[in-house]
């Protein structure tokens, strides 16, 4: 049983978002003790606590379930709200809340994705608070079912890992990896920005706790970022390319332009400049070359000398469209460059861990999947990407070209 609360107590702290939680909920209620408790039929242990009143409570340490209310939200599944023991008829001559010295008291169920019972979100405080009403119910419902999503969400990634270890080059592993991540994966973060957008609407969420779900959003925004990077590998690795729907975009500048700008915004600090043919005309798709910009302008902030700017170009001519990231920083050795486009791939002297290693492999992919070819320029004092892809013009050109090569010979030989 001990082992069993072990692995669910790293469950809980392996949530990166459960710190951010308890904060949100100790803003939005004004709580001083905030915790997340396991609850079984005859034992209750905390597995992450926010404990500003010194209640004495840390991460494991276990409490007799028959003293505290949680016990009748394990048997009812229910929520308790109390608003002021002393007013309040049911509990104003409890012995929990005498025992533990509370006024104000919250507890919401946490039910795993199968319907079986993991424990509670709790709060306490010496002193009342209006904990009944609809947006601080609402918010600790929503709260506890995310916890929920994260534990059924952090089991299946660890039963995937495993999975990973063992059999990582099987087409049959790569198949369940996408159905997982696409599916079990998307749709836990598909909830999760779903209600921090409920929440950052309600008016009566504190300033604080609105910072705290966005911080919430910003994560889960990232961790999806990763999914997709996945995803996209695994169908590249299968052979099936990265999916493209090709249309005549007669505003692709617009497109680029818009990443440029949240990419400016997310590196304020960085200064992106950006030279964008406003009349270029593209049959491709959009997204994909959004993305692949994206990708290419990420690293060239994150690799590149950050006192310098960072350049962006894009131009159709004579047929032939370029699109080019350029930044300053020392030369990338000839060995290196062809290792940029590899999977899992990054340079020794990488100053960064953040993501997967997969942006420049997507990179080619997409630019594979367009007809078109990404290279590297690096020398002393820059580095440039390029990527480049032939049009319908380009092709009626040279055609045009070696008609005209061909007349006149057949002229002159006649």
């Amino acid at each position: 049983m001990q082992n069993r609360f072990e692995q669910d107590i790293k469950a809980i702290q392996a949530i990166e978002a459960i710190p951010t939680i308890l904060d949100a909920v100790a803003a939005i209620t004004g709580l001083g003790f905030v915790c997340v408790a396991r609850v079984t039929e005859d034992s209750w242990m905390t597995c992450a606590v926010l404990d500003r009143l010194n209640f004495g409570l840390k991460p494991g340490d276990p409490l007799d379930v028959t003293t505290t209310l949680c016990e009748k939200v394990r048997n009812t599944k229910t929520a308790i709200v109390i608003n002021h023991v002393s007013e309040d008829p049911i509990y104003c001559d409890h012995h929990t809340p005498k025992m533990y010295g509370f006024q104000s008291y919250i507890s919401i169920p946490i039910i795993r994705k199968d319907g079986a019972y993991f424990g509670t979100l709790c709060g306490l405080d010496p002193g009342p608070a209006n904990l009944s009403s609809t947006a601080v119910v609402a918010s600790m419902t929503m709260f506890a079912e995310l916890i929920s999503i994260q534990l059924s969400t952090e089991s299946q990634l660890v039963q995937v890992n495993q999975d990973l270890l063992s059999e990582r080059e099987t087409a049959e592993l790569r198949e369940q990896f996408i159905a997982v991540l696409g599916h079990d994966v998307r749709n836990p973060l598909s909830a999760i920005l779903t209600a921090t957008q409920i929440l950052l609407g309600m008016k009566e969420v504190p300033a604080r706790a609105s910072s705290l779900v966005h911080m919430i959003q910003g994560s889960a925004q990232r961790i999806s970022g990763l999914v997709d990077d996945v995803v996209d590998f695994t169908k590249g690795k299968m052979g099936g390319g990265i999916g493209i729907e090709l249309s005549q975009e007669e505003a692709i500048s617009k497109s680029l332009e818009h990443v440029v700008y949240e990419l400016s915004s997310k590196y304020s600090q960085r200064q992106i400049i950006a030279t964008i043919d406003p009349q270029i005309s593209l049959l491709c798709d959009a997204g994909r070359i959004g993305q692949l910009l994206s990708n290419l302008l990420k690293n060239a902030l994150v690799h590149g000398n950050s006192i310098e700017p960072v350049y962006v170009q894009a131009n159709l001519q004579h047929g032939l469209f370029s699109l080019s990231v350029t930044n300053g920083g020392n030369p990338i050795p000839p060995d290196t460059i062809k290792q940029l486009f590899k999977p899992f791939w990054r340079g020794a002297l990488s100053k960064s861990k953040e993501g997967l290693g997969l942006g420049l492999f997507i990179v080619a992919e997409i630019a594979r999947s367009h007809g078109g070819d990404i290279r590297v320029i690096s020398c002393d004092k820059s580095t440039s990407f390029i990527f480049t892809m032939k049009t319908a013009d380009f092709v009626d050109r040279r055609q045009a070209q070696t008609h005209s090569v061909g007349f006149a010979e057949r002229r002159q030989s006649a």
